[in-house]
């Protein structure tokens, strides 16, 4: 716990059965009080290694479900263990644990409500490897979305990110995608509620092992944020009405 709260990782996993080991022995259980691994039914040995580390908490999806829908899995069950601050971090250990601290201890002292790891600040998406094509649809997609939605991160496509207890409770987020654009969707519910969100510098690892969406898939992701951004924009001017941003 810090400060009374407690805090719970939560690990979305496909195909991590290589990396899920450096990962977890990254995180500081000094202050980490659980961790859950939700499997996306991957075809390798994932949840036998995350049971050989000792994880309590381990979802196996039966049917591959996205990771929109891993992710959905993941904060449902933190939850339901009675988490106060949840933790996102990917097994593929292309983000390290080794921020924790310093994330968590925003949330659990009031500071912010939500973090997100920045892969943008500090230049540590190109000197980790990036691929350049994928920084700058980063960019755009980012300048673009501050335009439409009103706001100021340096990106919105991390896959690190921290939430408050009442976040998760306040926003619905199982009506979201579950596909990669649930990320998007999820911020944005964020900010149409009023919570603001803090961002702290992260370095990255691209490498053979650490999971990546294509070329084609990028693209889908991509045209799927500029949807997210405009449907934001047109509810909050009350042109349409979303469910998404139904308040629970």
């Amino acid at each position: 716990m810090l400060n009374g709260k407690k805090i719970v990782v939560v690990l979305p996993a496909y195909k991590a059965a290589q990396t899920i080991e450096r990962t977890y022995k990254e995180i500081p259980f000094d202050i980490v009080d659980d961790v859950v691994l939700v499997d996306d039914n991957s075809p390798d040995d994932t949840v036998e290694v995350g049971a050989k580390l000792g994880i309590k908490h381990i979802i196996k999806h039966e049917v591959n479900k996205g990771y929109g829908g891993n992710q959905k899995s993941c904060y449902k069950k933190a939850l339901e263990i009675g988490a106060d601050i949840a933790i996102m971090v990917h097994p593929d250990y292309q983000y390290t644990p080794k921020l924790i601290h310093a994330i968590a201890s925003i949330i659990a002292y009031d500071v912010y409500p939500v973090v997100l790891g920045s892969r943008i600040l500090g230049k540590g998406a190109l000197k980790g490897g990036m691929p350049k094509y994928k920084y700058f649809f980063n960019r755009m997609l980012t300048l673009f979305e501050n335009i439409v939605i009103g706001q100021k991160l340096s990106e919105y496509h991390t896959g690190y990110r921290a939430f408050n207890k009442e976040v998760l409770e306040s926003i619905d987020f199982t009506h979201n995608s579950d596909d990669f654009v649930f990320d998007n969707e999820m911020l944005s519910q964020v900010f149409m509620h009023g919570y603001e969100i803090a961002e702290v510098t992260c370095p990255t690892k691209y490498f053979e092992e650490a999971s990546s969406i294509n070329f084609s898939r990028s693209m889908k992701y991509g045209l799927g944020v500029l949807r997210v951004s405009l449907r934001h924009r047109l509810h909050k001017w009350g042109v349409i009405k979303s469910k998404l941003y139904n308040k629970l």
